[in-house]
């Protein structure tokens, strides 16, 4: 007789690599159970570091689940140590579990004696997974207490050091060359008039040079480095508990992200601080007053219209809005003026860009919107675009697909409604009847496990022919603008010219100067394929020296 294949399922993660819980003795327990029954192990699978919370964060977990969707050894179990091996959640569990069974796979848990393809087994999984979770639980409650406590005490309570600061058994010390650049940003923001991003400019230009560390790439300063060091307690001396707080997204099962808190608790730390009580309660007080979101106040209909869609021509980045306020002799507001510049000519990130030119945005605007236009009035334009709106989305082959899965959920329906009729009508004097009732429960079973596989198949493809017509639909739009482009787009506001423009051009290449007769534009690519003189184009191009494969160039004449 055969050995019945299965799969065996490792994790550990870094807070539990003691004795009964390390990979090898994981293995070797599931081994001998192995050796012991008659399992044939085809492969093995291990996330090692990786937390049970959910399956999204465990590779390994995933790629076992995709080979038995994809039937790749024909697996009839899966072997792990104990059911908090194969997961600490109890949705996740259950529906993990089901997603196997769908597929023919059932779970043993070696250490803990359960066996899914019992019915005992099951009912177990799922008691002891929800105990499994509320102990995932209590070691997170019990780690950030502790964390808390650490913070209490004074001592670092875990991550890289601070910028400023190196990490030494454990506690915090001070590193002289970057602290120096701390008490420059510190000195410059509380007792000069300049922002973060003139602060970091002027480091930049006086020959500061800024550490690469491994919580910190970036090889030069940034206005968000200097908020963040502006920020941070730690530099006076403190120790700050729950700055950030990871909570559970509103409708998401296991999904959380990380939110900073306007107010947290601060401990007297045992490091030495970098800056005075004074100078960063100072630099804090101004933080609060001019951190905050910036409000618009004039030229309120203006918006930047293709603010990052037009790139600089030297290092191939976004250029952005920018305005230039005007003001007559006694101080008050006259008028603004509107420009795109590349904002990577500082080096904030790292760009090494020296292009200085600031072009006027109505020149680059009106340029790309006569491109457009002149598009639009093109002859046989309007019959190509027409015909495209009209144009058949053929999901004919899916559609075809559905409605045989439909017929095939009805019938496995049908099916599982006889069972159950045929149980009622068993005879209980009858001398097999046990017998007779254990095989019609078996072939009910078999028919929900059936019938949940099609139901998923159905709403997988229902999903796929329901984004197919939503793209269509969406270009659809485009085109359809398109057709009256001349007549609607001079009525729209500025914030509806720019929802246009972001969704139907991917980006505008522009020239470094303006060229002799009078050209600024040197290449644009769209979002969607416009259909021109009987050829599907994604752009336009003047540049005799362009060879985009991608785009299909057309020369202004």
């Amino acid at each position: 007789m055969e050995n019945i294949k299965c799969y065996i399922y490792t994790r550990v993660s870094t807070a539990m690599q003691v004795e009964g819980y390390s990979l090898d003795a994981q293995r070797e327990a599931i081994y001998k159970y192995t050796n012991a029954f008659g399992y044939e192990v085809v492969r093995e699978y291990t996330d090692e570091g990786y937390s049970g919370k959910n399956v999204e964060g465990r590779p390994q977990f995933r790629q076992m689940l995709q080979d038995i969707e994809d039937k790749k050894d024909d697996v009839k179990f899966v072997l792990v140590f104990k059911l908090s091996r194969f997961g600490r959640n109890a949705a996740d569990v259950l529906t993990t579990l089901q997603t196997m069974q769908d597929y023919g796979v059932n779970l043993i848990c070696v250490k803990d004696a359960l066996d899914s393809s019992q019915e005992t087994g099951k009912l177990m999984i799922t008691i002891l997974s929800g105990v499994a979770e509320i102990d995932r639980e209590t070691i997170r409650i019990q780690t950030m207490a502790g964390r808390e406590e650490k913070a209490r005490e004074g001592k670092w309570n875990g991550g890289y050091a601070p910028y400023g600061y190196d990490l030494k058994e454990g506690k915090l010390v001070i590193a002289e060359t970057e602290a120096e650049h701390v008490r420059v940003i510190f000195d410059k923001y509380a007792n000069t008039t300049m922002g973060p991003g003139v602060i970091a400019e002027w480091l930049e230009n006086n020959g500061y040079k800024k550490t690469v560390r491994k919580n910190g790439k970036l090889p030069h300063f940034s206005p968000d480095f200097v908020k963040k060091v502006l920020d941070n307690p730690v530099y006076c001396g403190r120790i700050a508990y729950g700055r950030r707080k990871t909570e559970k997204i509103d409708g998401k099962r296991n999904e959380y992200h990380i939110v900073k808190q306007k107010e947290y608790p601060t401990y007297q730390g045992i490091h030495q601080p970098i800056v005075s009580t004074d100078l960063w309660e100072a630099a804090h007080a101004k933080r609060q007053q001019t951190g905050g979101m910036w409000i618009k106040t004039h030229s309120l209909d203006h918006e930047h219209l293709l603010s990052g869609i037009v790139k600089c021509p030297v290092c191939g980045g976004g250029m952005y809005g920018n305005v230039h306020r005007k003001k007559k002799k006694d101080g008050s507001y006259y008028k603004d003026y509107f420009f795109y510049r590349c904002k990577h000519k500082i080096k904030f990130d790292g760009h090494d860009c020296d292009y200085k030119k600031q072009w006027a945005e109505y020149k680059i605007d009106f340029a790309v919107e006569e491109v457009i236009s002149e598009l639009v009035n093109t002859p046989r334009f309007k019959e190509t675009i027409s015909a495209q709106i009209e144009a058949h989305v053929d999901t004919n082959n899916l559609e075809t697909e559905l409605e045989s899965i439909k017929k095939t959920i009805k019938s496995k329906e049908t099916l599982i409604a006889k069972t159950n009729r045929d149980i009622t009508k068993l005879d209980a004097s009858d001398s097999l009847y046990e017998k007779r009732c254990q095989d019609l429960d078996i072939r009910l079973n078999a028919l929900y496990d059936d019938l949940a596989l099609y139901q998923s198949k159905r709403s997988e493809i229902e999903q796929r022919i329901l984004n197919i017509r939503e793209e269509k639909i969406k270009t659809e739009n485009i085109y359809k603008f398109l057709l009256y482009f001349d007549n609607l787009y001079s009525k729209f506001t500025d914030v509806e010219k720019k929802v246009f423009l972001k969704t139907f051009i991917e980006r505008v290449d522009i020239y470094p100067e303006e060229q002799a007769d009078g050209r600024i534009l040197k290449s644009i690519k769209f979002n969607f394929p416009i259909f021109f003189d009987d050829k599907i184009i994604k752009g336009l191009s003047w540049d005799n020296e362009a060879h985009d494969e991608c785009v299909a160039l057309i020369c202004r004449e």
